[in-house]
């Protein structure tokens, strides 16, 4: 039984500043010299960024419909070892999930399975004593969650704040933990799919945090939230494991020299979830960085290649520009090199990106669209790749702005049935290529990290 100090911040709805709040309570701890761990409830890639400035460790996700409702405990877990306490951001509202699935996935559900108490950020503009019902609906709407607290956000003045804090204890029941005002000093600007991720912005994000950091320390009360956080119950759960989940696989580690997989990173391919990189060390792998957008070559003897999602679009011409690292990643690609590409990594591939000439793998081409794609999918592999055989099911999620045409190969990847019950196919398959648009968790499927080592280390003794 292991006690980890632990808070949830949910919100009512989205935009309500709750991503200001949770990084600035981070960061305000991490300032008190406290070890803070880093989580963010959802698949969103954005946000963990800028928990990881904010504490100095990898900010990390807890999705209950990624990775499954049993495992969220044991990520967290194994996330927090070492940490004096966790931070958890929530996503969207507090109570909601994946669409037509009741709670799954959602802030609520994942604060339940951690057994964490929960701070309610409310935006307070715009009202006063109404805030008490909200605050008193959300408290008593699932008994099994427990709102430990309130931070009221966008307080307009002292008059306000004494209103809200007047109406709330004649609610009775949840304390204010802080009250934040208005403010635009902290520039924390977005663009088509949410904020700039903290990569792409260097000093200028460090200086964001810091002022998120110092606004929340000024107006929250720390010492009610570490209390708060340390009244959460023990987790009994073991911790996860990527050299347990890879064991349990009963496949043997490549013998001899471990086979160099590439991972893309860098301001155009900042999304990744850190288990995987785990997952193929643990597989057997040595896991090598690499920036696309200035490394002209590959790391030395590459045998598999992983391109994540991020924004080639925004860096669609530099990327077109390094001509050296595009015939490289054309070449390896025709030697049979096992190859796993997802949405960045996909457009990466293609012919080309709103134009501009890309590695030319893939028969397609791609371009920015005015429509949004976003949404978990229950998918099937539809052929075999060096990610999965035909008929494995994966859960997975699409966030993109861009299309590709066609949108699929003559063998797809991915095939999913849609809300009315229509067959989606999508993506591109080989014996030794795997690209589609849709975003995968591999602790749902460690045995997507063994086989993608298991083809590297073949292609290295060819």
């Amino acid at each position: 039984m292991v006690a980890v100090p632990r808070v949830v911040l949910a919100a009512p709805a989205s935009g309500t500043g709750k991503t200001t709040v949770a990084t600035g309570l981070m960061a305000a701890l991490t300032a008190r010299g406290l070890r803070v761990s880093p989580h963010k409830v959802g698949p969103d890639y954005i946000d963990p960024g800028y928990h990881a400035l904010a504490t100095g460790r990898p900010g990390r996700n807890l999705d209950a419909f990624m990775s499954g409702q049993e495992r969220i405990a044991p990520l967290f877990r194994h996330a927090a070892e070492g940490a004096d306490v966790a931070v958890v951001e929530g996503v969207m509202g507090l109570f909601d999930g994946a669409a037509q699935r009741g709670e799954l996935a959602s802030t609520a559900h994942v604060a339940k399975l951690l057994r964490a108490p929960v701070v309610l950020v409310v935006d307070a503009s715009s009202q006063s004593r109404s805030v008490a019902a909200l605050v008193h609906g959300f408290a008593s709407w699932d008994p099994q969650v427990r709102i430990g607290g309130v931070i009221l956000n966008r307080v307009a003045s002292d008059r306000h704040e004494l209103l809200l804090r007047e109406a709330l204890e004649e609610g009775g029941g949840v304390p204010v933990l802080g009250a934040l005002r208005r403010s635009d000093a902290v520039a924390t600007p977005s663009r088509h799919l949410g904020l700039v991720p903290a990569v792409e912005r260097d000093a200028e994000a460090l200086r964001a945090v810091r002022e998120m950091g110092e606004l929340v320390a000024a107006g929250v009360d720390l010492d009610a939230v570490l209390a708060l956080a340390r009244s959460a119950p023990d987790l009994s759960e073991p911790a996860w494991s990527a050299h347990d989940e890879i064991a349990a696989l009963g496949s043997d580690a490549p013998s001899g020299t471990r086979p160099v997989v590439a991972l893309a990173g860098g301001a155009a391919f900042s999304f990744s979830y850190a288990e995987n990189a785990e997952l193929l060390a643990a597989a057997g792998a040595e896991v090598v960085a690499f920036d696309p957008l200035h490394d002209e070559k590959l790391p030395e003897g590459t045998s598999a290649l992983v391109i994540g999602g991020g924004f080639p679009e925004v860096y669609a011409a530099e990327l077109s520009a390094n001509r050296a690292l595009r015939d490289e990643i054309t070449a390896l690609a025709q030697s049979g090199a096992p190859i796993s590409a997802e949405c960045a990594g996909l457009l990466y591939l293609c012919r080309a990106l709103d134009g501009q000439p890309m590695c030319g793998v893939l028969d397609t081409e791609a371009c920015m669209s005015p429509r949004l794609t976003l949404g978990y999918r229950e998918a099937v592999a539809l052929s075999d790749s060096p990610l999965a055989q035909a008929g494995t099911r994966l859960p997975g999620h699409e966030f993109h702005r861009t299309v590709t045409a066609p949108g699929s190969g003559p063998a797809p990847a991915w095939g999913w049935r849609t809300h009315d019950g229509r067959l989606t196919t999508e993506g591109f398959t080989s014996p030794s290529l795997h690209a589609s648009y849709l975003h995968l968790h591999w602790t749902a499927a460690p045995s997507v990290a063994a086989r993608l080592v298991e083809h590297a280390a073949r292609h290295a003794r060819e």
